[in-house]
């Protein structure tokens, strides 16, 4: 009998190198919040021992793929920083749309996308039991304060492996590796 977990013993799962290029194609990122020395996506980034909730990330475009079990800090973190101090933080989350965080911080996003499939990370022996989106966050990601929320923004559902494919086969795309 097959079982689902939903917790993890690790907060580390790297995000799939194809998907972060084609992210990083469309944003070009200055600044990975959550990383290790092995797994940073950007040249710039933040570490555990750094501590990203305590640094500013003003004016930067931000690549967050956070730890989830403290998920509900770096969200508010990120929507701070989008909000009032214009940097662009574009999150790879899982669509949780039942969580307090994801109404709070996620609902009034720029745009989310979500990702068809479950996502494998690096390292990981089979696919997330959740599926997953980007959320992005920018200055016009404004605070929630209604009870009906209308996005006037972007709710995207993304085959980002078939993009990927055809990018891929034009040349016009690299994963880093």
């Amino acid at each position: 009998m097959s079982k689902v977990y939903h917790r993890s013993q690790s907060d580390e799962w790297e995000t799939p190198p194809e998907l972060f290029a084609l992210l990083d194609r469309e944003y070009h990122f200055t600044l990975d919040v959550c990383a290790t020395p092995e797994n940073a996506k950007c040249e710039r980034y933040f570490t555990v021992d750094d501590n990203g909730l305590l640094q500013s990330w003003a004016g930067e475009i931000c690549w967050m793929n956070p730890p989830y079990s403290n998920i509900s800090n770096f969200m508010f973190y990120a929507h701070e920083q989008a909000y009032r101090n214009g940097a662009t933080v574009v999150c790879l989350v899982p669509a949780r749309v039942d969580t307090r965080w994801w109404w709070n911080y996620c609902t009034p996003a720029e745009s989310i996308r979500f990702l068809k499939g479950r996502l494998k990370f690096v390292g990981a022996d089979s696919s997330a039991p959740f599926p997953s989106a980007i959320v992005t966050l920018d200055k016009d990601s404004t605070p929630l304060t209604k009870t009906v929320v209308r996005n006037p923004h972007r709710t995207i559902w993304w085959n980002w492996k078939k993009e990927y494919q055809i990018l891929e086969a034009q040349h016009d795309i690299t994963n880093g590796n």
